[in-house]
């Protein structure tokens, strides 16, 4: 009688957790094969077809093509026993119908290295031993297909304790991943002892190899040829290497360089916190820069006319965020924060403006609250208190806390041009170089202007480079036409 077995989505490697389905390659009613691929689906790192660990009727399949499945889903249910079309060896073991084949977190039956799988010789072999993979000093007999009722003793070759599964057993691999890196590489599966539990083979193992430098075997399980370090016993009627025959020597990987002697800055206080936040912002965000250059003539000319007006003074740096709000108001997208937990990006109603001050105690970014509230007077004075604040080392945390875009001058250090590091978990950052004069087109004519270059780093997961394109080039407008500005207030 058929018994009905469900096949779940296994987890193709690497801590993945879902896949789409892509094609399948099976109909329900169809005779599957032990490990026949039945289901193509892509992962987030590739596209890879999926074997199943049974053999007989497949009797449904679980989600249609474009469906993404968590791992450990039904993928399809197969009724093993089931009559085929195919003809089945005499004297086959009913175990054959289930793969000796482990997947991550789905066995398919006991595992490898305990299994005892009886071969039938092939014809005209009679009286042959056969070789026996799996146990230790164990015998069956074996029905020779030319010949009824012709036995023949069974030698186990392997010996106990031994990790390497031998050339014409079963192979503990774990995903279609693994499999595909060794295909890809000529490594021959069967040649490795795995790492995992029960033996199994992990990336890793295919990966020690390569760096090894060992000779792959021949794709797909091609024996490597005799005598090759590290092969293991050879299969039935294959005669034993020579003892005393040369093998190739192993491969050893280069002893580590000493490290390079030299005083040591330990990475903590806020030169550590300032590590820990640009090394997570390049690991987690996918940022990408643009630029452009902008004549700042008119901006220089518009702030000295205010600064001669009398009252306080206004600084450049208040004039350049009083742009970048008004920015901000017409491009959101960049106002912004990405909640990776539910994948969804955060549009954010209030501007809080950080901006990059160089202190002795390393680089801090105070936040001006609600910056798009205050006028480029306001701007100017909370600037002042809080660089003042930085340099003294009086800032709060709440003061260098919750910015959701920055603003970094970088000219004052005499560059033209940078590409900044985003301030995590923000979504943007402006960066101004120096003002300097520059030869420049003006009004059809070449002349002396005073230039800067502007440069805008972005979350590519927020928006395309159409959004951040469509950004820079109005702050620069800005920049060049301050009458611009005036339009938006």
């Amino acid at each position: 009688m058929a018994q009905v077995l469900e096949f779940k989505l296994p987890d193709l490697g690497e801590g993945l957790t879902e896949a789409e389905i892509v094609r399948w390659l099976v109909e329900v009613g169809d005779v599957v094969t032990v490990d026949q691929p039945v289901v193509e689906v892509e992962t987030a790192k590739a596209t890879v077809e999926v074997p199943c660990p049974y053999g007989g009727v497949v009797t449904a399949r679980f989600g249609e093509e474009g469906t993404e499945l968590p791992v450990g889903a039904p993928l399809l249910t197969v009724a093993v026993g089931e009559p085929s079309t195919a003809p089945e060896p005499a004297g086959a073991d009913r175990a054959a119908d289930t793969s000796g084949n482990v997947l991550v977190g789905y066995g398919t039956g006991a595992p490898a290295a305990r299994r005892r799988r009886v071969r039938p010789a092939p014809a005209g072999s009679r009286g042959r031993a056969a070789t026996d993979t799996a146990g230790a000093g164990t015998s069956a007999p074996v029905t020779d297909t030319a010949g009824a009722g012709t036995s023949a003793p069974v030698t186990d070759t392997a010996g106990a304790g031994t990790s390497a599964p031998a050339a014409d057993g079963p192979v503990p691999v774990i995903s279609p991943l693994v499999r595909r890196l060794a295909r890809e590489n000529g490594v021959d599966l069967r040649r490795l002892a795995g790492s995992g539990p029960e033996g199994l083979i992990l990336r890793a193992d295919v990966e020690n190899a390569l760096r090894a430098g060992a000779a792959p075997a021949g794709v797909d399980g091609t024996p490597s040829p005799a005598g090759h370090a590290g092969t293991p016993t050879a299969a039935a009627g294959t005669p034993p290497t020579t003892a005393g025959a040369p093998t190739a020597a192993p491969a050893t990987e280069p002893a580590p360089a000493a490290p390079a002697s030299g005083r040591r800055i330990p990475l903590r206080g806020v030169r550590g916190a300032v590590a820990d936040k640009l090394s997570r912002s390049r690991a987690e965000i996918p940022d990408a820069t643009c630029w452009v250059d902008a004549d700042a003539t008119e901006l220089m000319r518009t702030r000295a006319a205010m600064n001669a007006a009398g009252g306080p003074k206004i600084s450049l740096l208040a004039l350049l965020a009083r742009i970048c709000t008004a920015a901000l108001a017409r491009y959101p997208q960049l106002n912004a924060t990405v909640d990776a937990q539910a994948r969804e990006v955060v549009l954010l109603d209030r501007v809080h403006l950080g901006f990059a001050a160089q202190t002795d105690r390393g680089l801090v970014v105070p936040v001006v609250r609600d910056a798009h509230t205050r006028d480029a007077e306001s701007l100017t004075a909370e600037f002042a208190r809080l660089t003042e604040a930085a340099r003294a080392g009086t800032l709060t945390p709440a003061e260098l806390t919750g910015g959701t875009f920055t603003l970094n001058n970088y000219g004052v250090f005499g560059v033209d041009g940078s590409t900044p590091i985003i301030n995590h978990p923000e979504a943007a950052m402006l960066g101004v170089g120096r003002i300097v004069p520059k030869p420049w087109v003006h009004e059809g004519e070449l002349a002396v202007r005073q230039v800067v270059q502007l440069s805008l780093t972005f979350d590519h997961r927020v928006c395309d480079g159409g959004t951040a394109g469509g950004f820079l080039r109005y702050v620069a407008d800005c920049v060049e036409q301050p009458a611009v500005l005036l339009r938006t207030l």
